[in-house]
């Protein structure tokens, strides 16, 4: 299935339930962080050896992927209600990225791309 296939299905199922008349932009954008906040949860107080292994326990792996779906279901919905292209605009964001955060500066540099190329303080 694609991106679109997915909005149209989300979108069906909102209009089968009378629930388009709350899927405003901002409820959609604030369930989309409700969503995200339980998806960091999961991750809280992990050691970063931990997080990387979250998955191999079958129970957190399915909370996990049930989640993340969570999330992508209300990005989705999001994008559709404002009619935004969400291929297109990662691509341009990605372009834009690129950009801001050239090889040669940020490889193997987790800093913001303001601050690339200074040095220590």
């Amino acid at each position: 299935m694609t991106l679109e296939d997915f909005q149209r299905r989300l979108r069906d199922f909102a209009d089968e339930r009378d629930w388009q008349q709350f899927h405003t932009p901002k409820n959609l954008a604030m369930a989309l962080a409700g969503e995200a906040g339980e998806l960091l949860e999961l991750f809280q107080w992990l050691t970063p050896e931990q997080s990387a292994q979250v998955t191999r326990d079958p129970s957190t792996g399915e909370n996990v992927r049930y989640e993340l779906a969570d999330v992508l279901a209300y990005l989705l919905r999001l994008a559709d209600v404002l009619e935004i292209d969400l291929m297109a605009a990662l691509d341009e964001k990605m372009t834009l990225n690129a950009a801001k955060y050239p090889v040669e500066l940020a490889k193997g540099n987790a800093r913001k791309y303001d601050q690339l190329g200074q040095e220590d303080q």
